[in-house]
């Protein structure tokens, strides 16, 4: 997949090391590298996950990242047991985010108290350690808006990954002040709606994802996902706005950079 020359992108939420990407793995993340996708951020679902992600960090050092919590939707009676293990990555590995973590009431309403309790323990995580969150809401932005609520007076930053929301939650998340908005491939689906809602978050405040392997951007809707299509999502963004597709690059790259305090730039090498 070609991308415009010169043009540098950050996947800033993708699973490219799920079993969906097995089969083919290094070929996609150097799809994603050859397609100016230079750097990719990934988000921990649950414990198994763990290996998995630090082996592809391990495999590409200074252009993949590792986060570290617990996913909503694995939440389950025991999930204090199953943080365990994702702490002491957290502790012992270089993580840029806790994540992803949050609210899914889509799949997960029988399990919203421990929800809100593993939440809220993420939360610590990242404040004690001085790391943005990232977020999962499904079905549950009054839920989280209530948790984020009693952080406003700390330090707490993060990001609404894959964010779905209107104009009303764009406002409550700006009024935050320190909170990013994750765009990816459901800004390109024509029910969705984001056209009437992208012009409304903030600049400073937009970065670009791919949630791979899910939620393929148009026109590869319903198949697999990849980071190399980071790129497309980027060109939706700057259709909508009536920006030029090098601003949107520079802007959401530059925005990822600070709110993941990155690198400025990444290694040339793959």
């Amino acid at each position: 997949m070609d991308a415009a020359p010169n043009l540098q992108w950050i996947d800033t939420h993708c699973h490219a090391y799920a079993a969906a990407f097995e089969e083919d793995r290094q070929a996609a993340v150097q799809r994603a590298f050859d397609a100016g996708v230079e750097r990719i951020l990934l988000p921990n679902i649950d414990a198994a996950s763990i290996g998995p992600l630090l082996d592809l960090v391990a495999a590409h050092p200074g252009r993949c990242f590792p986060m570290m919590g617990l996913h909503p939707c694995h939440v389950e009676e025991d999930w204090e047991t199953e943080c365990v293990p994702i702490l002491e990555a957290l502790n012992t590995e270089p993580c840029i985010a806790v994540g992803e973590i949050g609210m899914d009431l889509f799949r997960g309403k029988k399990t919203r108290l421990a929800q809100l309790d593993a939440f809220h323990r993420q939360i610590g995580w990242a404040l004690e350690r001085d790391l943005p969150v990232v977020l999962h809401v499904r079905e549950a932005f009054e839920d989280t808006f209530t948790v984020l609520d009693q952080y406003v007076e700390s330090s707490l930053r993060g990001v609404f990954h894959c964010f779905t929301g209107g104009r009303a939650e764009v406002e409550k998340i700006a009024g935050y002040g320190s909170f990013c908005f994750g765009l990816g491939g459901v800004t390109t689906f024509r029910k969705a709606g984001m056209e009437n809602v992208i012009p409304h978050i903030p600049e400073d405040r937009i970065i670009l994802e791919t949630d791979s392997p899910y939620l393929a951007p148009v026109p590869h809707r319903g198949k697999r996902n990849e980071p190399a299509y980071t790129t497309l999502v980027g060109q939706r963004v700057a259709d909508v706005l009536e920006r030029p597709l090098a601003q949107v690059a520079a802007f959401s790259t530059s925005n990822a950079e600070r709110l993941f305090r990155l690198p400025d730039h990444s290694p040339l090498s793959p």
